[in-house]
């Protein structure tokens, strides 16, 4: 398990925009499982929706792609890089997303090609689908 402080040796992402909180397991180049606890203290649930807290969608794609940018940066060869978007595909939301949830992502690196890959991303609260979608990503 890695905590924030091991997530941010690998990803360069930092608060307020470190979206996963704690690593379950990952597999350099291959998969990563980790969470995201929301907080409603997160500085978004300020605006989107005042009375009516809910994750933004492209936050909850967020969070699955740094829990991506966690295996393809844990590669040796990609150590002190960045992972950009390139693409998001098939991108479904499925459940609100509201403080007091625990979110799992989980994601699998399912096509590499140089610094290009693509990634499978789901994301679930108790069990229940939350979003899921494609990521293409840009090591650089």
């Amino acid at each position: 398990m890695l905590n924030k402080e091991e997530i941010k040796n690998i990803i360069p992402q930092r608060e307020p925009f470190l979206m996963i909180d704690e690593v379950e397991e990952f597999v350099p180049g291959e998969m990563a499982v980790a969470y995201k606890n929301v907080d409603e203290s997160e500085w978004y649930f300020k605006g989107h929706f005042p009375g009516n807290p809910i994750m933004p969608g492209v936050l909850i794609a967020e969070s699955l792609a740094q829990t991506g940018a966690v295996a393809i940066l844990s590669l040796e060869e990609n150590k002190g890089k960045n992972a950009l978007f390139g693409g998001i595909d098939k991108m479904k939301f499925k459940k609100m997303v509201v403080p007091g949830d625990r979110l799992k992502l989980e994601v699998k690196i399912i096509k590499k090609k140089g610094p290009i890959g693509v990634g499978e991303g789901i994301a679930t609260v108790d069990g229940v689908l939350a979003a899921k979608g494609e990521f293409t990503f840009a090591v650089v």
